[in-house]
Order: C-alpha cells, then sequence, then structure tokens
C-alpha cells in the first residue's frame, strides 16, 4: 500500500471532503438540516473561524478526513482543540489512518498553542475506542445534552 499524505483541506476539495462526510453521518445514522453541510464547509475554509479540517490522501484518493475546533477553555489560559468528526473509508480501516489524522490533530492543535485535544465517541463504536485508548485517556466523565 502507498504512504498516507495528511494536508488541511482546500476550497477544491470540496468534491473529496462531502462523501466522507456524508457517510461519517451515515455511519451515525444521523440527518443534518438542510443548508448544515455547507456552512460547516464554509468555516472551515474561513481563516477567522476556529473550525478546521484536514483530509487524508492514498493515491489521489481522499480516504479519510477529520473536523476540529479550537475553543476557549475557563480551565486553562491556553485553548484547546475538540476533535468533532473523525472518519476512515472502510476499506480503509486498519491501516493507521485513523491514528495519523489524530496525531496530525495534536500537532496542528499543540503548534496553535493548544493545551490538549479531546473528543468523544458513540459508546457502541468499540473499533475506534480500542485505538483511542492506544493514543489518549479517558477523562472519566460522562456527556449529558438537551437539544434546544
Amino acid at each position: 500500500m502507498t504512504a498516507v499524505h495528511i494536508r488541511p483541506v482546500s476550497a477544491d476539495d470540496h468534491a473529496a471532503w462531502l462523501p466522507l462526510w456524508k457517510a461519517y453521518l451515515q455511519f451515525y445514522k444521523t440527518e443534518l438540516a438542510e443548508g448544515v453541510s455547507e456552512v460547516t464547509w464554509q468555516r472551515m475554509l474561513d481563516t477567522n473561524e476556529p473550525t478546521n479540517a484536514a483530509l487524508a490522501w492514498r493515491d489521489g484518493k481522499a480516504v479519510g478526513m477529520v473536523n476540529f475546533i479550537y475553543h476557549r477553555s475557563n480551565w486553562s489560559i491556553r485553548n484547546a482543540c475538540y476533535l468533532q468528526d473523525l472518519f476512515v473509508a472502510p476499506e480503509q480501516r486498519g491501516t493507521g489512518i485513523g491514528r495519523q489524522l489524530i496525531e496530525h490533530v495534536y500537532a496542528t492543535a499543540q503548534a496553535n498553542d493548544c493545551d490538549k485535544a479531546h473528543w468523544l465517541t458513540h459508546e457502541t463504536n468499540a473499533t475506534a475506542i480500542q485505538l483511542y485508548e492506544r493514543i489518549a485517556e479517558r477523562g472519566g466523565y460522562i456527556q449529558f445534552r438537551k437539544a434546544l
């Protein structure tokens, strides 16, 4: 297998990012209101926004994506990085791309003066949890939320 190259998205990458984004939403059995994906994409391209994205490329094809957001914390002077979305094409799983995407986020966040990276996954995502337990630590917190 050829090497994987990870780089931030550019305006020319929408057609590569969108199928991965849609597959990610389908994986989590969710749908978004019309226009949300387009606004999300525009935020990723806007340097004034804290939203970022990168794609993993193999043989000229996007095979993974990661979307992440820098945010303030009341527990630190420095920002934190929330890794919100991570997806690797099913046929590429188990090849290290997920780990490479997370390590890209770590490096990018550190270069942008963040003091931590954090994320969530669904409790049924056992394969991802195996990876996450090797490259991060569980914080022990339970998430609560209410749609508004």
